[in-house]
């Protein structure tokens, strides 16, 4: 079972951060960030699966491809701003990671906006 594997790495990681913090606050933060990754990589193969299963009801529901490829972006976009805010958060970086989050917002925002508009069209198409 893979979550008992991630969970496992969290709860040992975590121990060894709290552990840590007292002595050698910049290990504990490394330890932090290298569990993080280590995460991350045990999961990102698993998010392969997942991309081809919603590329194949893209393509059954003869969708734009584009729509397709841009609400990956967000995704990603979104994934890899929660990663990034939570570092440092973990680093007690909180302002920083408010930047990081407003930055990732105001980009989704960016990508979806070719999408909203799509939207309006067809709802006003289908108004008149």
């Amino acid at each position: 079972m893979d979550i008992v594997q991630i969970v496992s790495i969290g709860l040992v990681a975590a121990i060894l951060a709290i552990t840590l913090r007292q002595q050698r606050p910049e290990m504990a933060l490394i330890i932090s960030i290298a569990a993080g990754l280590v995460i991350f990589f045990m999961i990102a193969g698993k998010l392969s699966v997942a991309i081809q299963a919603l590329n194949e009801i893209m393509r059954k529901a003869q969708l734009n491809n584009i729509y397709f490829t841009t609400v990956l972006k967000i995704i990603g976009i979104a994934y890899i701003t929660e990663f990034g805010s939570q570092i440092c958060k973990d680093a007690g970086e909180g302002s920083i990671a408010s930047k990081i989050e407003l930055a990732g917002k105001v980009l989704i925002m960016i990508l979806a906006l070719p999408i909203v508009l799509a939207v309006f069209d067809l709802i006003s198409s289908v108004m008149q």
